[in-house]
């Protein structure tokens, strides 16, 4: 039989996963020298467990074992406890085994529990430390006789082995400092970057994890929920019978609870009529009011303005939750899918999106990306985090997939990230983030660095209006309607012409000041370039290039045109090397196709809207509304515009007013099937 000391160590579990293991009793046991033995609290040099280590207690011992398993990079866990036969004994033997032994037993299905799909990092790792209880030098205390460190996966680093869950710890100061961010309203996000901020900390360096604190406040949630879900579908109802455009559909479970819940405004549904050709759905928020995941359709409106297109509350972040959320959208939509959809990295989102839109371009919002950049990189890269941040943003907005892999593979050689795990998740997943792979999708700008912190920042406000559950969807309606009266701000721009060229003045008078700039800083451009007539098209490229370039082809028959840098597809605004074509072949304005309507100043489309079977009162009142905004942007062009709508809506006031001030019968709400 062999010595524990010289022999292979092999180990057993009690548990069901645990089975196929040997047992460690198999190895023999080791009868120890009391004088070679020493008390390991007593000496600092003793950083190694060995046979025959005493300790006064079996916590004294995990705690060792535990520091000792820290700096080697691993966790550990208490496994069995043996006793002796015999009365009185007790307990007389305990192991502890790396966080990453056994194996996960296999569970059986059930369909009426949800499952969590959640991978385990059990490996079956025989690393451990046996301790056992003697009392034969008087007062009892416990000795190694067992311990094998040897590992069958990878040992983490310093700066990763923090983020186990053992070694992720809140202290009660924290606790409490959380408890009152949670009153005041404040995410969760907000919250682990103020701490981060008050201890002086960079990101990412806090013992906790936003998970943490996230498991920490549903741990002290004292509210009845279900009660404050019951007064959110009074609330929609009420708010229904005093606006029938107001839209809102909910999922009741088998014990009358609220499951799920979205809804919408008629202003939002009007709005993705036009602006609803690419879409953020940020599922990455949970209410504090309601205690449940928050999602928000965000669209871009033509002004670049971000517009709230519709919430919902999910009890659960699983594949069916998703499909429902969906298919309320779409219900919402008038089954209009979008062109693309911004979504963060969620398998059953992505699983969802496949299923239920299936001809929608899935892709990956960068923002949501570039916030776990400080947890994930800080502490690996040190000095140089910003410095490698700079090179991430050079690569991301490259125009060639070539570029691209080539850049790649250079930066993760100068930075050393080999074995990087998230850099190789970034990598495996690059075609729905990466520019140069989603160049010829549209975006309506959404995947630029500067539009996206705009569209994080607006979505930040609906969560910061969700801190009392009664008044959360008026707060959020507020909200949209403080969205519109920047919108009307941007209408009062002044426009200056910079070129003198005719297509600049023809655009100046159709699209609003945001896709003018746009367009402009093309047109300013497109001047330092020089154009090539092929066989098949035009060569564009800068004046100072001898080779290069980007083939422009065009149809003047049809005026279309199309370049290869793919800027149209992408941003719905013409290229520099479009426009430079433009005026080689002497076109003095922009074809009409290439001023797409979701760009022009016209908030909503009128004629479609008076064509429109849905001609109630709300809806009336929104065209009007649209209309006043067209005729301010138009009369404040010049004084002699102003003077006469000044003029003119005076007289129509006054007709207006010579009319009765009655209103038409509500509209009938029994289209909701579901009774509370």
């Amino acid at each position: 039989m062999m010595s524990e000391e010289t022999g292979p160590l092999l180990v057993v579990y009690d548990d069901p996963s645990d089975q196929q293991s040997p047992s460690l009793e198999e190895t023999g046991s080791t009868d120890e020298s009391h004088d070679e033995t020493r008390m390991s609290l007593d000496l600092s040099n003793d950083a190694t467990p060995y046979i025959g280590q005493r300790f006064p207690t079996h916590d004294s011992a995990y705690e060792f074992y535990s520091e000792f398993a820290k700096r080697c990079g691993f966790s550990i866990r208490r496994h069995r406890t043996e006793g002796k036969d015999g009365i009185g004994k007790g307990l007389m033997r305990r192991y502890f085994v790396c966080h990453r032994a056994g194996n996960t037993p296999m569970k059986t299905p059930n369909e009426n529990k949800p499952q969590r799909n959640r991978k385990s990092s059990r490996c079956g790792c025989q690393a451990y430390m046996r301790i056992s209880k003697t009392m034969e030098l008087g007062p009892a205390e416990w000795r190694v006789t067992g311990f094998a460190n040897h590992h069958n996966h990878e040992l983490l680093e310093p700066n990763q082995v923090r983020f186990l869950p053992a070694y992720r710890t809140i202290s009660e100061m924290d606790k409490a400092r959380i408890v009152m961010y949670a009153k005041s309203g404040i995410s969760v996000q907000q919250m682990v970057r103020l701490m981060e901020l008050e201890k002086g900390l960079e990101p990412g360096y806090l013992p906790f994890t936003e998970k943490d604190v996230r498991n920490l406040l549903q741990s002290f949630r004292k509210l009845e929920h279900e009660e404050e879900s019951i007064d959110l579908l009074r609330m929609c109802q009420n708010i229904k019978e005093k606006d029938p455009n107001f839209i809102f559909e909910f999922m009741i479970d088998s014990n009358n609870r609220l499951e799920n819940i979205a809804w919408s405004y008629a202003s939002s549904i009007q709005a993705y009529e036009i602006f609803g050709d690419a879409v953020v759905f940020d599922t990455t928020h949970r209410s504090t009011a309601f205690d449940m995941p928050l999602g928000l359709w965000v669209g871009i409106n033509n002004y670049g303005m971000p517009c709230l297109l519709s919430c919902v509350l999910l009890r659960e972040e699983n594949l069916r939750s998703f499909t429902w959320a969906l298919k309320a959208f779409m219900g919402f939509m008038n089954g209009k899918a979008p062109q693309t959809i911004l979504t963060d990295q969620n398998l059953c989102l992505k699983d969802a999106i496949a299923m239920e839109l299936p001809t929608t371009k899935h892709a990956l919002c960068i923002w949501m990306i570039v916030a776990k950049f400080p947890s994930w990189f800080n502490a690996v890269l040190g000095e140089r985090y910003n410095e490698w941040k700079r090179e991430f943003y050079r690569l991301y907005n490259l125009e060639s997939i070539e570029d691209f892999e080539i850049g790649w593979r250079d930066m993760v050689y100068s930075f050393g990230l080999h074995t990087n795990s998230p850099i190789a998740n970034l990598y495996s997943t690059r075609f729905l983030w990466a520019l140069p792979f989603l160049r010829s999708h549209f975006f309506a700008g959404m995947e630029t660095i500067d539009q996206s912190k705009t569209i994080n920042a607006f979505i930040q406000r609906f969560l910061s209006a969700q801190t009392r559950p009664r008044q959360f969807i008026e707060q959020v309606a507020d909200a949209v309607d403080f969205k519109d009266q920047q919108t009307m701000q941007q209408n009062l721009q002044n426009i200056s012409l910079k070129t003198g060229a005719p297509m600049e003045s023809h655009a100046a008078t159709i699209l609003t000041p945001f896709a003018f700039s746009k367009l402009q800083e093309q047109l300013v451009l497109a001047a330092h370039y020089a154009s090539f007539q092929m066989d098949d098209g035009f060569l564009v490229r800068h004046h100072t290039k001898a080779d290069g370039g980007r083939k422009v082809y065009w149809v003047p028959p049809e005026g279309i045109i199309s370049c290869s840098c793919r800027q149209f597809e992408f941003s719905g605004i013409l290229c520099r090397h479009a426009l430079r074509v433009l005026s080689t072949v002497n076109c003095f304005q922009i074809p009409e196709s290439y001023l797409p309507v979701r760009w022009r100043r016209i908030s909503m489309p009128s004629a479609k809207l008076l064509q429109s079977t849905r001609n109630d009162h709300g809806e009336r009142t929104q065209l009007l509304q649209s209309m006043v905004t067209t005729l301010v942007t138009e009369s404040a062009k010049s004084r002699e515009r102003l003077d006469f709508a000044t003029k003119q809506v005076s007289v129509l006031l006054s007709r207006v007013r010579e009319h009765s001030t009655s209103l038409p019968d509500s509209r009938d709400v029994s289209s909701i099937h579901r009774n509370l």
